[in-house]
């Protein structure tokens, strides 16, 4: 089956997390990308626990499935020139080295849009290429505190907190993949290619303000850790359930007369200071405390079942291992299997994308390092197998 991005070519120079994330969603939509690491040792990610029982890092095999893994010494003459015969090969770039690192190998975009005019070239990093931190390296709870996101998340009474799963670097990893797909239409009408600067914490700051930035600039009040409540909706939350904790998430006027018909305060129907989302968050707690005196005395199967038949949004909190079984998942193929030559056959996240003509497709597994350096430097750029053996021998590759 056709993919969407058949025929586009990425040439990926990033690591970790966020831009590996980036081309993943790339390749996941069809694009051929050529993975490159250092030859010694390769993508740090490569070593990070959990291992499979074939020594390889699941976290990396997930990031990297369906890639072509090459290696290259870009501190090397040789390296350097050999990257400016791949960059006339494709249509993108990604790197998410600390801003400057490019430049100084001579391998940023001003230099290599004068090799390929077309090209697009990605640039994901802490904060950006401009500004007064730009140069400052970052991880991903730097973005986090530094978008303002660790500042709202976590309990009142608690440390700022931040997410479980690394947002930041898989958000940065999101808004990347748009930015390039944007060029590349653009590029389609003008044959134009264009640099991308995505900042960590451009995209954290984004997703925050979103919902927090309001009550700050109309206020001048600062927003406040709020726990499981939503800053703009009650009741809103996470309630206690006799065996455990259920979701209640209530929006609309509709919604809110069917909850207390459920909950049996029919003699709430009407009364004005719960009428409207703005009069019942001026009283939350009291709002809370009405659904958490009715779960609390039930359990959650019960719950759940009595606020599904009043078409009520709500969930249990599964355990993780309970998500990666759930039956609605499973049926979306959101867990599959790769075939990894080392490790075997092993459970992956599947492909989010759901296109009725060029669905996305990840049932690839990830390289082993230089795994495709005959291959790439063969066929892409028709190196003799006696010059690929030389670079091997001088350490280029």
């Amino acid at each position: 089956m056709a993919k969407a991005l058949d025929n586009v070519k990425v040439l990926d120079f990033s690591r970790m997390y966020a831009g590996p994330f980036c081309t993943m969603i790339l390749r996941d939509l069809g694009a051929e990308v050529i993975k490159i690491e250092i030859p010694d040792g390769g993508d740090g990610v490569r070593t990070m626990p959990p291992l499979t029982h074939g020594g390889e890092s699941y976290i990396f095999i997930n990031l990297n499935r369906g890639k072509q893994g090459i290696t290259l010494n870009l501190d090397s003459e040789k390296g350097r020139a050999i990257t400016q015969e791949l960059v006339r090969k494709v249509d993108v770039v990604v790197e998410n080295f600390t801003p400057g690192v490019m430049d100084r190998l001579g391998l940023g975009y001003k230099e290599l849009e004068k090799i390929n005019p077309g090209l697009i070239y990605a640039s994901l990093s802490g904060f950006g290429h401009t500004g007064p931190r730009h140069s400052q390296p970052a991880f991903d709870t730097v973005a986090q505190a530094m978008g303002g996101f660790m500042s709202i998340t976590g309990f009142p009474d608690g440390p700022p907190t931040k997410a479980g799963p690394a947002v930041a670097d898989l958000l940065s990893g999101v808004y990347g993949t748009v930015s390039i797909l944007a060029a590349l239409h653009h590029r389609e009408r003008t044959g134009e290619g264009q640099h991308i600067d995505i900042s960590m914490q451009d995209c954290m700051w984004a997703i925050t303000a979103i919902q927090f930035a309001p009550q700050y600039f109309l206020t001048g009040e600062v927003p406040q850790r709020l726990g499981n409540r939503q800053i703009e909706l009650t009741p809103f939350n996470v309630y206690p359930a006799k065996d455990g904790s259920v979701v209640v998430a209530i929006v609309t006027v509709g919604q809110w007369q069917n909850l207390l018909r459920v909950i049996g305060r029919e003699d709430l129907l009407g009364v004005e200071k719960y009428a409207t989302q703005v009069e019942r968050m001026k009283r939350w707690q009291e709002a809370d405390a009405l659904v958490e005196e009715w779960t609390k005395v039930r359990s959650v199967r019960e719950i759940i079942n009595t606020l599904n038949k009043a078409d009520l949004p709500c969930s249990p909190v599964p355990a993780f291992d309970e998500v990666a079984n759930d039956a609605q998942l499973l049926s979306r193929e959101m867990v599959i299997e790769v075939e990894q030559l080392l490790s075997g056959n092993l459970k992956v996240p599947g492909s989010v994308f759901k296109l009725s003509k060029t669905p996305g497709d990840v049932r690839y597994p990830a390289p082993f390092l230089g795994e495709h350096n005959y291959e790439i430097y063969c066929n892409l750029l028709g190196y003799s197998e006696q010059e690929i053996n030389k670079l091997a021998e001088d350490g280029i590759i």
